[in-house]
């Protein structure tokens, strides 16, 4: 790492998930940039943050079959039934 990058790999780690959702200033996110550029460590680190971050947002962005949805929905209705059965007790 140069260090006039100002910024060492527990710093970029640390501030990764700010980086990948730009939740932080322009002038720090050029510096972690700077700093993945020139490390390999870190870079495998955002890769892998980046992959299962996209993944993730895949995952909640896509709609659950049908009859997932319709247990699921069933299983919560049986459940709110049982706690208003219990109250009325």
């Amino acid at each position: 790492m140069s260090p006039t990058h100002g910024s060492n790999c527990s710093d970029a780690l640390r501030r990764l998930y700010l980086f990948l959702d730009r939740e932080i200033d322009s002038a720090s996110c050029e510096e972690i940039q700077a700093h993945i550029d020139d490390c390999s460590t870190c870079l495998s680190a955002y890769d892998l943050d980046r992959l299962v971050k996209s993944l993730v947002s895949r995952s909640c962005a896509e709609r659950a079959p049908e009859p997932l949805r319709e247990k699921v929905l069933f299983s919560i209705r049986a459940v709110e039934v049982q706690i208003t059965e219990k109250r009325q007790a």
